[in-house]
């Protein structure tokens, strides 16, 4: 259910490597989020180029229920967004892990991925 090869934050992103040589790394939420929320009907992302600070809210998901914050989970340079969410954004439900990523942002200080929780801390928060 939470693939092993990513890394987590309590506030249910995930983080993986590209497989790029940029040192970028793509962001999502989890399935346990995109469950939270119910089907999701808007995206609102970072822009190319801002800065956003680890911890702090860097766009909103809205759905049927509710808007809720997506946090970064590092500090750094957001390189790209996820374009296929704005005209469908119900892909963060049906592929959270895939093709429902949100962004990618190079860390200002690439160690810090290894901090994040695995896969079995994240799911062990859950309970």
């Amino acid at each position: 259910m939470y693939p092993e090869d990513l890394k987590y934050t309590a506030e249910h992103e995930w983080v993986r490597s590209p497989g790029e040589t940029d040192g970028a790394v793509r962001v999502g939420i989890t399935d346990f989020a995109q469950d939270a929320l119910g089907d999701i009907v808007y995206v609102q992302l970072p822009e190319v180029g801002d800065t956003i600070t680890a911890g702090e809210s860097c766009g909103e998901l809205e759905s049927t229920k509710s808007v809720s914050d997506i946090y970064a989970p590092v500090s750094g340079e957001v390189v790209a967004v996820n374009e296929a969410l704005d005209a469908t954004p119900e892909l963060v439900n049906n592929d959270p892990y895939a093709g429902g990523w949100l962004f990618e942002v190079v860390p200002a200080d690439a160690g810090v991925v290894d901090t994040l929780l695995d896969a079995a801390a994240y799911q062990a928060g859950l309970s």
